[in-house]
């Protein structure tokens, strides 16, 4: 990808919350928008904006630094889907589908395949039907 901006090119942006009328002012540099507003410490705000890579802000006013966009930019490029189809032919009598389930069952954590009897469960209920937990032996879970 091509770099939009040049190290450098950058400009402050100010925004003034208590200006409805002008909002926004953009300044080349933070030394201009000191020498205009006195009232805003050069050395603080430099602080802010150079080492921590935040923005200054206070109760009237927020200053962030911005980089220049010197190219337009590009395109993005189209995403080509890759899907891949999961087949498996064989004959239905040589599938031996149970030994395939049980072999990706033992190897899920037990939680995810606690979680899938429970949902298997719930969906054969009717609605407000709890489950007969009196043939369930509780054991205990390390994971």
């Amino acid at each position: 990808m091509e770099i939009l901006s040049v190290q450098g090119k950058r400009v402050i942006v100010v925004f003034w919350k208590n200006n409805t009328e002008n909002p926004f002012e953009v300044f080349s540099n933070l030394k201009n928008f000191c020498l205009s507003y006195p009232q805003f410490n050069y050395n603080t705000i430099s602080n802010y904006l150079s080492k921590a890579k935040v923005a200054y802000e206070n109760q009237e006013i927020r200053i962030e630094r911005k980089n220049i966009i010197l190219k337009p930019k590009p395109a993005p490029e189209p995403r080509i889907r890759k899907i891949a189809p999961v087949l498996r032919r064989v004959m239905l009598k040589d599938a031996n589908d149970e030994q395939h389930d049980l072999i990706y069952w033992l190897g899920r954590p037990v939680k995810e395949r606690a979680a899938a009897v429970t949902h298997i469960i719930s969906q054969s209920l009717t609605k407000g039907q709890r489950m007969d937990k009196t043939k369930l032996v509780k054991k205990r879970i390390y994971a």
